[in-house]
């Protein structure tokens, strides 16, 4: 049985998320996302990241790569296994969540593993589907599911990440072409990018200190 972290395995009727982005339209979402992903891989040379895919035959992006896919309620790759993952704390410099948590993965777990996994400093890279697009219709009742960048916010903080201020969309907006450029806020793409810092927080609080005086000594 999989382990915490994965819904209960659905019916046999009903569409897997894993599924869909095989498909002709989620493969249109995912190669749009090649360039950012190449990106989030050399943004800290010599570290090893963590890229977490819904589907497998993706092409391997970077050096120092550990590429993991979902399927039947476990991750597959390199390892088999389940949350949580079987990486040391603080082991990894960039986390790619590629629409993992649209869906195979429970949301909230999968960023506490990420926050868990991350070194201080290093970031989460959130690549996830848009409820507001009008793509939406392609996937609706097909497996995925989405949540809007506010949401997401909320979900990233809890798990102790700070996420950037503003999202940027990416992805087709009707027909199932690829589209990689990037615009600021999620708009009406069908996919939108949200980073997220693990915050350095130092062991012992730093006390202010009192102000300075300089008055002159009454005589």
């Amino acid at each position: 049985m999989p382990l915490p972290g994965f819904p209960r395995q659905p019916e046999p009727a009903t569409p897997l998320a894993g599924d869909w982005f095989g498909s002709l339209a989620g493969r249109a979402i995912l190669d749009s996302e090649v360039e950012l992903v190449r990106l989030a891989a050399a943004e800290r040379p010599g570290h090893a990241w963590l890229r977490l895919m819904p589907t497998d035959g993706l092409a391997v992006l970077g050096e120092r790569e550990l590429p993991l896919h979902v399927a039947g309620g476990y991750f597959h790759g390199p390892v088999r296994c389940a949350l949580p993952l079987p990486l040391a704390s603080e082991s990894i410099g960039t986390v790619v969540l590629q629409h993992v948590a649209d869906g195979p993965v429970v949301p909230e777990a999968i960023l506490e593993e990420a926050a868990r996994v991350l070194v201080p400093g290093g970031r989460l890279w959130l690549l996830t589907l848009n409820p507001l697009a009008p793509y939406r219709a392609r996937w609706l009742r097909q497996g995925p599911s989405a949540s809007e960048p506010v949401r997401w916010r909320r979900r990233l903080r809890a798990a102790g990440l700070e996420p950037e201020a503003v999202s940027q969309g990416i992805g087709p907006r009707w027909k199932p072409l690829p589209n990689a450029t990037l615009q600021q806020g999620a708009g009406m793409r069908a996919a939108f990018l949200l980073r997220a810092e693990k915050r350095v927080v130092p062991l012992i609080p730093i006390r202010s200190r009192p102000a300075l005086s300089f008055g002159v000594p009454a005589t």
